[in-house]
């Protein structure tokens, strides 16, 4: 009897391998909001990286995470680290690219929970007296992200941080 539980466990287990391994190599999250706001305005809040306290998701999910902060203030070559509790972890974002009042790229390290390497970018759509900003992310899947999409929407998790990043990029940026 426990020869057998035990060949129906590591045949799910294999089967649930084989189902992951199918998912796709490579993953994209985007989420984009108009902002009665100048695109310079708004461009100078994502190019700052100590800027991001002001608006960023992240900072609500621990207000005790710790910066650093290397290169210069902004644009291309500036950097951040940062260190945190379970729901931000640990890693660096570094601007890579920077077109003013355009489009930044940033490289992502993860180190903590999981190590991995992604890009994110920003882009600013002017038009006229408003702005549509969308803050994308996009990577290579593993074997160990394709289990965990098996399990977990990365594009509403994820997803949903960003919403709330441009919801606060609006906030304070809107004339009230």
């Amino acid at each position: 009897m426990l020869k057998i539980m035990l060949i129906v466990v590591v045949l799910a287990i294999v089967g649930l391998l084989a189902y992951a391994s199918t998912k796709p190599d490579a993953f994209r999250v985007q989420r984009s909001l108009t902002i009665h706001a100048p695109a310079d305005k708004l461009f100078a809040l994502v190019d700052d990286l100590s800027a991001w306290k002001q608006w960023s998701p992240y900072e609500a999910k621990d207000p005790d995470m710790q910066h650093r902060f290397e290169g210069p203030a902004s644009g291309v070559g500036a950097k951040m680290a940062w260190a945190g509790n379970s729901q931000v972890g640990e890693g660096s974002m570094l601007i890579s690219e920077s077109q003013p009042d355009r489009k930044i790229v940033m490289q992502l390290e993860f180190l903590k929970p999981m190590q991995a390497q992604h890009v994110a970018t920003f882009d600013f759509a002017s038009n006229g007296d408003t702005t549509t900003v969308s803050w994308a992310m996009e990577g290579k899947a593993n074997l160990v992200s394709k289990l965990m999409s098996v399990f977990f929407d990365m594009d509403q998790m994820i997803g949903g941080d960003f919403a709330q990043g441009l919801q606060n990029l609006k906030k304070i940026t809107e004339p009230n």
